[in-house]
């Protein structure tokens, strides 16, 4: 197992843009885990929504046939798994969003998973986020937009419990072996936007969650200061 320190987070690494055809986009890796984020806006919204003079962001999360040792069928693009990590990076980013600045305009968010060794949800969190900021700010360049409608960054990091110890950031050989496993999206004002917690083998304490939760928000605290240098950059 790697001897990295349990509250250190994988290498970080952000390439934006990656793709010159949408107007977001980043690949985002961490350790071996890497995502491909992209954004795009459209001047309309799900007919649900039309008339309230509020705009919606959704998103698309796929691991791609090659992203782990075992091909990927093509027909899990759409099943369970990916529809509710969909949703959760749909939700995450709503959190950060005055959807009423947007219009009736739609961002859509695709995260596609090119390689996989733990943490994909997480890094789809943290890569979209960066993506849906470029996308809006291009479509604030272009007047579509009166104003940037991001309030906050979102991000989000594993964390669980291995071998009795709270560790941060669990690739797929430490994901395996923790005892406790839990997904934690935070904003930049440190409030939390989900948990997502489960004992995999005995049940937790209180102290031991309050241990992840302070771990996740340290780890996430230093992917906003990248997100926002990322963005800072362009």
């Amino acid at each position: 197992m790697s001897d990295r320190p349990f509250d250190q987070l994988r290498d970080v690494k952000l390439e934006i843009p990656y793709t010159s055809s949408t107007p977001g986009s980043v690949l985002i890796s961490m350790g071996r885990t890497r995502v491909l984020c992209t954004a795009s806006v459209q001047s309309d919204v799900p007919r649900w929504m039309r008339e309230s003079g509020k705009g919606w962001i959704t998103a698309e999360y796929a691991m791609l046939p090659g992203s782990s040792p075992e091909r990927v069928r093509r027909d899990h693009v759409s099943g369970g798994r990916a529809k509710e990590i969909s949703r959760l990076i749909g939700r995450s980013l709503r959190a950060v969003v005055d959807l009423k600045t947007m219009g009736e305009a739609m961002a859509i968010v695709d995260c596609d998973v090119i390689e996989a060794d733990g943490g994909t949800r997480t890094a789809a969190v943290t890569g979209a986020w960066i993506a849906l900021h470029e996308a809006l700010a291009d479509a604030v360049d272009k007047g579509q937009m009166p104003s940037m409608p991001i309030l906050d960054e979102v991000a989000a990091v594993s964390v669980g419990i291995v071998e009795g110890t709270p560790t941060l950031d669990l690739d797929y050989e430490k994901d395996v072996a923790a005892e406790v496993d839990m997904n934690v999206v935070m904003s930049g004002r440190g409030l939390l936007v989900e948990v997502q917690g489960t004992a995999e083998r005995a049940p937790f304490t209180r102290d031991e969650l309050d241990q992840l939760l302070d771990l996740a928000a340290s780890g996430i605290s230093e992917l906003h200061d990248l997100q926002r240098r990322a963005v800072a950059a362009e």
